[in-house]
């Protein structure tokens, strides 16, 4: 869909996605833990990647659109700009981004920057903002299955110390602070090796979407990851309230026995 992409480009993605597709298909048929958290807990990883990849779709229909417009290029152009102007005010994700160009950078690259990057960061609060609606009104992840916290959480060591929950709690809060920063840490660490971005017009169409696409869904899936994780420290919570109760009922049955 790019434009001046080489074919050995285009076939080496084609590899790369046959190998990522076939690594997910053996971990998602699999039955014993892997690296891949909430396995068993749809749709928190559907979500990510369906987002994501709407999101590398549309930016790609807005840059062929610079070269080659059709209908679709211009109707996603003009709601990317509404976007990306709503989101351009002083201090804002957008405008730091911005602000990393160089200053002979022209017209039109600024406006094309500044509508996938408003594009992308919408998508993905919006993806965050989804996956909060399930967990509040669709009670995941426990609304039709019970949750395994071995096989979901599979890098997580509950005897490594400590209680559980506040661990959890600990590190969901870690992640969700995290995910609000990196947005405005990730352009000032660019910022640190400028030299990259003085070369900003010798990027291709497609490094600059991949770029785009990591800023912003990555603090977005950091943030997501933190709700979940607080979701199940509240489930672990409730679930020993629930026992001491029935510890507590199941004492004062046995002493009115007696």
């Amino acid at each position: 869909m790019l434009p001046s992409v080489a074919s050995d480009t285009a076939q080496i993605a084609v590899i790369l996605g046959f190998l990522v597709g076939a690594m997910v298909f053996v971990e998602y048929h699999g039955h014993c833990p892997s690296i891949v958290a909430f396995r068993f807990a749809p749709p928190y990883n559907r979500l990510k990647y369906g987002f994501v990849a709407l999101a590398i779709l549309l930016m790609s229909i807005i840059t062929r659109g610079q070269s080659d417009p059709g209908n679709w290029s211009i109707l996603l152009t003009g709601i990317g700009r509404n976007i990306g102007h709503a989101l351009d005010f002083p201090y804002s994700p957008v405008r730091l981004v911005l602000v990393l160009l160089p200053s002979n950078t022209d017209v039109q690259t600024i406006d094309l920057l500044r509508t996938i990057t408003g594009l992308s960061y919408a998508l993905s609060f919006a993806m965050v903002f989804t996956f909060i609606a399930l967990v509040r009104l669709k009670d995941w992840p426990v609304r039709y299955r019970a949750f395994n916290m071995w096989l979901n959480l599979p890098l997580f060591d509950p005897t490594a110390g400590g209680d559980v929950v506040e661990r959890l709690n600990r590190d969901a809060s870690i992640k969700i602070s995290l995910g609000f920063l990196l947005p405005f840490l990730l352009p000032a660490a660019v910022l640190l090796i400028s030299r990259f971005f003085q070369q900003f017009e010798m990027l291709g169409p497609q490094s600059l979407i991949w770029m785009i696409c990591a800023w912003s869904f990555i603090p977005a899936s950091m943030i997501m990851r933190g709700v979940a994780t607080n979701r199940i420290a509240e489930l672990i919570t409730a679930k020993r309230r629930r026992a001491y109760a029935r510890a507590e009922a199941d004492a004062k049955d046995t002493m009115q026995i007696v």
